[in-house]
C-alpha cells in the first residue's frame, strides 16, 4: 500500500544509488541503437550548484531520458573544467591563511597542492548533480587536464602553431593586476561608478598663450599619451590638425592628428590618446603609426620605463623630478597628485562628476587594466569562415533562430584570440626558448631538444614558456577530446558530431563559436548539429538573480524543501523559446501540488483496485468513457512528443499537466467512481484496466522531467522492477475505432457540466442546494446522452433532474448554452436573484473601472519609457486579466438577465 505521501528525500537517494549500481545511464556502444550525444557543458571544478545549472541539466536531463526511452543508445558526457583562475584563487586564499604565497611555495609544488586539492574537494558540483537527478554516463566523467584531454591540447597547439595560426604578439589584453594575469571578456564585468571628469589643457607648441583641452576619466595615463584626437570634420580644430602640444608633466611634444574615433558631440571634442592602456586608442595608434608607451606595470602601479628618457624639463609645464616621484604609486595615488600638479601649474581647467561604465575582474573585483603585454594569440578569423558557413548552410541550427544573427555578428567582427593566461594551474603552453630567445613549439621537451639541436648545431639549456592556455581553448574541444582524440577511437566515430547542445547565450562566443571552430578544423565536422538556446534564470519580478539583491536561490533548498521532480517540473514547465526563466520559490510549491496530485491520484486507484495488466489492449475498450480517455492520451502523447522534438520544454511540462490533472483525474476518476463502487462487472474490470494503462502512460510521460515519483509508482503498481522505468519505452498513441464518437460524446458531457457548475458559482448557489435543469433545442442524441450520463451530472453537478423543455422558460432562470442546446437553470428559491444582478453590475462597474486606470497608465508614454520593461510587462499581463474579468461578468450578467 503506497504512504499517504510522497517522500521525496528518502525516494530520490535510493533510486540514485539504485540507477547508478545498474549503470542505467551508461552508453551502449556495442547495442546496435541509434546514438543520441550530448555534452554536457563542463562546470568549474570550484563550483557549487545555482539555479543556472539547474536549468541547463535538467533540460538536457529531460531530452536524454526521453532519448533513452525511444530506444536510442544515449551518451551524455559529464566532466568538469579545470577553470584556471578561479581554482588558482581558490588555492591561494588556502595558502594565504597559512601565511604562504604560491611564489613561496614554488610553482611544482603549488600545482601538486592545486591537483591535491582538486581530488579532495574539487568533485561537489558533481554530487549535487546526482541530487538533481541528472543520468549522466559517470564512468565516462572527464576532466580538462585529466592526461588524454592533455593530450588533445598539446595537439591542437602545435598544429595550429605549425600551421600558422598560433602566434606571439604584441597588444592590449585585459589585466586583472591583482591577479597579474591576462584575463578573457567573458570575466569581466562592467560596473556603473561615480567618478570624475577632469578638463585638462594641453599647450599647442609654438602658438603661445593657446591650448587644446581635451577631457578624461584617467588623467594618471597621461604619461603616455602619444596623441591628440579631433574628428576631421570638426571645424574648431581644422587649423591645428598637424600642429603638436607639449604634454604636461613631462615635457614631450606630441602631434594633434586627425581620426573619426574622437566624437564632436562628447565633452570637448577633443581626446588624448594612450594605446597602451586603452583599447580605443590601440586601434587609433595602429592606424597613424603611433609609438605605444606603457606607463603602469602589471600591479598598476607608475612605471617610467618607457618615458624615462624623454622627460623635458619645461618651465610652467613639466618638472622631470615630480614626474619620477610618481613612480611606484599606485593608479589611484598617482591619479591624485597628478590632478594635483595639473591645478597648481593652472592646465586643470574644472571636474565634472561623471557616470561611467568601469571594467572589473568578475573573480576578485579587482579594476580591469587594459596593458600592452606580449601573449600567444590564435588567428579566430581564419577559423572563423568556415564555422560561420557550418551556420549560413544549416549544419547547425540554433534554437532561437535569432541567436545566428548574435552568432554571425560576433563571428564577423572576431578579433585575434589571446589564449595565453600568466597563471600556474592550466594547461602549460608547449613552447621552449633557447638562449636566444628563439622558441620551439613541441608536442614534448624531448621533441623540442630535437628541434634545438638541429637549429643551433649543438644541444642548449632550453627554458619553457612559463604561461598556461586559457580555459577556453581546452574547452573548446571538448566535444571530440574527451572522446578519445587525437586518438582514433570507437566513441569517436560512433558519438560525434554531437546532437544538441544546450546552453546560454552568454556563451555563444566564449564556447560555442570555440567549438564550433575548432570541430571543422580538426574533425572537419560540425561538434553538433543543433544549439538550443535558453535564457537565464530571474526572479519573479523579472530581476537578474545576484548575492547583492538577496534575491538568488539555492536549488538545493528547493530540492530540500520541495523535491528534485517539483524544481524540474518548474523549470520546464517555465521554459519557453526565447524567453527568461522567471522563477520563485511559490511556483516550486505550485508544481509539487502537481506531485502531490499524482501520487494522490495513484492512490485512488489503489484503494479502488487498479493493478498493473501486462496484457491489457486497449484497442478492445468498449466503453465510452474507456474509449474517450485513451483517446485523450494519445493526443497528448502525440503533443508531449512534438514539443520535445523542438525543445518546447513549457508545451511538454504544460501538456503533461492538463492531461494528468484535468483529463484523468477531474474527470476520468470522477466519472469512474461509481464504476469502481460496482460489483464485479465486466464495465468495472475494464474501466480498472483503462486506469492502469493510463497511468501507466502518465508515468512514462512523465519520466523525463519527474523521475523519482514516477518510477517509485512504476515500481508500486507492478508495471516493472523498482529502477525500471528508466528504460521503458516512451508511450505511442493508439487508433481506436470510432474514437471520435467517444470523444464527441465525453467532451459534450464535460461542457455541459463544465457551464453548469460555471452558472452555479457565479449565482453564489450553495453547493448543498440540488437544482434541476432543462434542455431546449437539444438534439435527441443530446437528450439520450444527458440520460446515459446523469448520474455522473447530478453528482458533479448538483443537478436533481433533468428533463426537456417545450414551454416557457420559467421566471428567473440563468441560461447557458452548450452546443445547439440551451441548458436553463432555475435559480428561484435558490438565490435572492435581484441580490445577484446588483452584486454582479457592482462588481463589473469596479472592474472597468481598474480597466480604465490601467490602460491611462500603459497609455501614458512618459510611463512607458521610465518604467521597467519588467513592470510594462506586468501591467499588460494585469490589464489582459481585468478585460477577462470584465468578460466574465458581463456573460454571467447575460445569463441571468
Amino acid at each position: 500500500m503506497l504512504n499517504k505521501t510522497f517522500e521525496p528525500a528518502e525516494t530520490e537517494k535510493r533510486l540514485y544509488a539504485l540507477w547508478e549500481s545498474q549503470h542505467a545511464f551508461s552508453a551502449q556502444p556495442e547495442s546496435g541503437k541509434k546514438p543520441f550525444t550530448i555534452m554536457i557543458p563542463p562546470p568549474n571544478v570550484t563550483g557549487t550548484l545555482h539555479m543556472g545549472h539547474a536549468l541547463t541539466m535538467t533540460l538536457q536531463d529531460t531530452l536524454v531520458r526521453w532519448k533513452r526511452m525511444l530506444g536510442f543508445d544515449t551518451l551524455w558526457q559529464p566532466g568538469t573544467d579545470h577553470a584556471g583562475i578561479a581554482t588558482q584563487m581558490v588555492v591561494e586564499r588556502a595558502l594565504t591563511k597559512e601565511n604562504v604565497t604560491r611564489q613561496e611555495l614554488g610553482r611544482d609544488a603549488f600545482t601538486k597542492r592545486v591537483w591535491q586539492w582538486k581530488e579532495e574537494s574539487g568533485g561537489e558540483i558533481t554530487r549535487q548533480l546526482r541530487r538533481l537527478g541528472a543520468s549522466l554516463d559517470w564512468p565516462r566523467e572527464r576532466f580538462t587536464m585529466d592526461e588524454g584531454l592533455s593530450k588533445a591540447v598539446r595537439e591542437v597547439f602545435v598544429t595550429l602553431y605549425q600551421e600558422g595560426l598560433i602566434y606571439r604578439d604584441r597588444r592590449l589584453v585585459n589585466w586583472d593586476p591583482v591577479f597579474r594575469s591576462a584575463i578573457s571578456d567573458l570575466e569581466v564585468e562592467s560596473k556603473d561608478v561615480s567618478g570624475s571628469l577632469w578638463y585638462i589643457r594641453y599647450p599647442i607648441d609654438g602658438m603661445d598663450d593657446t591650448s587644446i583641452t581635451v577631457a578624461t576619466t584617467r588623467p594618471e595615463t597621461m604619461l603616455g599619451d602619444v596623441a591628440v584626437a579631433v574628428n576631421p570634420d570638426d571645424e574648431r580644430y581644422s587649423r591645428l590638425i598637424g600642429k603638436s602640444v607639449r604634454l604636461p608633466l613631462t615635457g614631450r611634444l606630441i602631434p594633434i592628428i586627425a581620426d573619426s574615433y574622437s566624437d564632436p558631440e562628447k565633452g570637448t571634442g577633443a581626446v588624448k590618446i594612450t594605446p597602451a592602456h586603452d583599447f580605443n586608442d590601440f586601434e587609433v595608434g595602429r592606424r597613424h603609426n603611433l609609438p605605444m608607451l606603457s606607463v603602469l606595470d602589471e600591479e598598476a602601479r607608475i612605471t617610467l620605463d618607457d618615458v624615462q628618457e624623454e622627460l623635458v624639463a619645461v618651465e610652467g609645464v613639466a618638472d622631470p623630478e615630480f614626474v619620477k616621484s610618481l613612480g611606484g604609486l599606485s593608479r589611484e595615488d598617482a591619479r591624485k597628485a597628478i590632478v594635483s600638479e595639473l591645478e597648481a601649474l593652472g592646465y586643470l581647467e574644472k571636474i565634472e562628476p561623471h557616470r561611467h561604465q568601469v571594467p572589473h575582474a568578475e573573480r576578485g573585483g579587482a579594476v580591469i587594466e587594459p596593458r600592452l603585454t606580449t601573449q600567444w594569440y590564435c588567428d579566430a578569423g581564419k577559423l572563423a569562415g568556415p564555422a560561420v558557413e557550418a551556420v549560413t548552410s544549416g549544419k547547425i541550427t540554433f534554437v532561437p533562430k535569432q541567436w545566428e544573427n548574435t552568432f554571425f555578428a560576433w563571428m564577423r567582427d572576431i578579433q585575434p584570440w589571446c589564449i595565453s593566461r600568466q597563471l600556474w594551474w592550466g594547461h602549460r603552453i608547449p613552447a621552449w626558448y633557447g638562449p636566444d630567445g628563439h622558441v620551439f613549439v613541441a608536442r614534448d621537451e624531448e621533441d623540442a631538444q630535437q628541434q634545438a639541436e638541429k637549429h643551433y648545431g649543438k644541444q642548449e639549456q632550453l627554458t619553457q614558456d612559463e604561461d598556461v592556455l586559457d580555459t577556453w581553448f581546452s574547452s573548446g574541444l571538448w566535444p571530440f577530446s574527451t572522446l578519445g582524440w587525437p586518438d582514433k577511437t570507437p566513441e569517436l566515430d560512433r558519438y560525434y558530431p554531437t546532437d544538441v547542445l544546450v546552453t546560454g547565450f552568454d556563451i555563444i562566443f566564449f564556447w560555442v563559436a570555440r567549438m564550433i571552430m575548432m570541430g571543422q578544423h580538426f574533425m572537419k565536422d560540425v561538434p553538433f548539429r543543433h544549439v538550443f538556446i535558453h535564457g537565464l534564470v530571474r526572479d519573479e519580478r523579472g530581476q537578474k538573480m545576484s548575492k547583492s539583491k538577496g534575491n538568488g536561490i539555492d536549488p538545493l533548498e528547493l530540492i530540500d524543501a520541495y523535491g528534485a521532480d517539483a524544481m524540474r517540473f518548474t523549470i520546464c514547465a517555465l521554459t519557453g523559446i526565447g524567453r527568461d526563466v522567471k522563477l520563485g520559490r511559490k511556483k516550486v510549491e505550485d508544481y509539487r501540488a502537481f506531485v502531490t496530485k499524482i501520487w494522490n491520484a495513484a492512490r485512488f486507484c489503489e484503494m479502488n483496485g487498479v493493478k498493473a495488466q501486462q496484457d491489457f489492449d486497449p484497442a478492445t475498450v468498449k466503453s465510452a468513457l474507456g474509449r474517450w480517455i485513451i483517446g485523450e492520451a494519445s493526443v497528448a502523447i502525440q503533443e508531449a512528443t512534438n514539443a520535445l522534438e523542438v525543445y518546447r520544454f513549457d508545451d511538454y511540462a504544460l501538456t503533461c499537466y492538463r492531461f494528468v490533472w484535468n483529463r484523468f483525474c477531474d474527470w476520468f476518476l470522477e466519472f469512474a467512481k461509481p464504476v469502481f463502487a460496482s460489483s464485479n462487472t465486466e464495465e468495472s474490470a475494464e474501466i480498472r484496466g483503462v486506469a492502469a494503462y493510463i497511468l501507466g502512460v502518465i508515468l512514462r510521460l512523465l519520466q523525463p522531467v519527474m523521475p523519482f515519483v514516477t518510477d517509485d509508482l512504476w515500481h508500486a503498481f507492478g508495471y516493472g522492477p523498482e529502477g525500471s522505468l528508466i528504460n521503458e519505452a516512451w508511450p505511442t498513441p493508439v487508433n481506436l475505432p470510432d474514437a471520435s464518437s467517444a470523444r464527441s460524446e465525453c467532451d459534450q458531457i464535460i461542457r455541459l457540466i463544465s457551464e453548469i457548475r460555471a452558472v452555479r458559482s457565479e449565482m453564489n448557489v450553495p453547493p448543498s442546494q440540488m437544482a434541476p435543469i432543462f434542455l431546449k433545442d437539444a438534439t435527441p442524441e443530446t437528450v439520450v446522452r444527458a440520460e446515459n450520463w446523469k448520474e455522473a451530472i447530478g453528482r458533479m453537478a448538483r443537478v436533481s433532474h433533468i428533463a426537456v423543455l417545450d414551454g416557457d422558460v420559467p421566471r428567473g432562470s440563468a441560461q447557458v448554452v452548450v452546443d445547439e442546446a440551451t441548458v436553463i437553470i432555475p435559480l428561484e428559491g435558490l438565490i435572492d436573484i435581484q441580490a445577484e444582478q446588483d452584486r454582479l453590475k457592482k462588481d463589473l462597474a469596479k472592474a472597468e473601472d481598474e480597466v480604465s486606470k490601467t490602460e491611462k497608465k500603459l497609455s501614458n508614454e512618459n510611463f512607458v519609457a521610465r518604467a521597467k520593461p519588467e513592470i510594462v510587462q506586468e501591467m499588460h499581463e494585469r490589464l489582459a486579466a481585468q478585460q477577462g474579468e470584465c468578460q466574465r461578468l458581463k456573460a454571467a450578467l447575460s445569463r441571468i438577465g
